[in-house]
């Protein structure tokens, strides 16, 4: 994975910032194909803040409610200013306190949708990371076991539909296959 994340960090070197002086990149991808893990690790390489969808779902059925809270936060940034979103108190089912997001030389979103349509005139570089479906899964339980599982089937049709919509692979700047 060392190899995938210096194809990034050199992809990254050579595109402007698109967001007002912020060069977001966006990882994308289903449940389990291992965005969060990348994202942490091209952080660390990038010395750059992560803005992990997961804290802002607004619940299992919150896929695509969460692409225009992105886009505020974004476009916020876009102009100099915080972004403010509500994170999402999973426990009690509703928003909670508020995430803000400050510009940065780069942000790194990281999250399923995180490379939506509506999102991509703010993104410097779209990375899309895929793994098998037994592997994803696999992953996604062991992460969040008792939490997902009964809702693994009502998230993936919200993912199925939105990557059929978005076509968010095609668009993307680079592919990464894992697992």
């Amino acid at each position: 994975m060392s190899s995938a994340l210096d194809v990034v960090h050199r992809a990254l070197a050579d595109r402007e910032p698109a967001c007002g002086r912020v060069r977001v990149v966006a990882v994308d991808g289903r449940s389990g194909a291992g965005k969060s893990w990348f994202a942490e690790r091209l952080a660390r390489r990038l010395a750059a803040p992560v803005f992990s969808l997961e804290d802002i779902y607004p619940g299992w059925r919150g896929l695509e409610a969460t692409v225009p809270l992105v886009r505020d936060v974004l476009a916020a940034l876009a102009v100099d200013e915080f972004g403010r979103v509500p994170r999402w108190d999973w426990e009690h089912d509703r928003p909670g306190d508020s995430i803000v997001v400050s510009p940065a030389p780069t942000l790194i979103v990281e999250g399923v949708g995180a490379g939506a349509t509506p999102l991509r005139p703010f993104l410097s570089l779209l990375v899309w990371l895929e793994a098998p479906d037994d592997v994803r899964k696999e992953r996604a339980l062991a992460r969040d076991g008792k939490t997902f599982a009964p809702w693994w089937d009502v998230w993936a049709e919200q993912e199925r539909a939105h990557f059929s919509r978005e076509m968010t692979a095609g668009a993307a700047d680079l592919v990464i296959r894992a697992g």
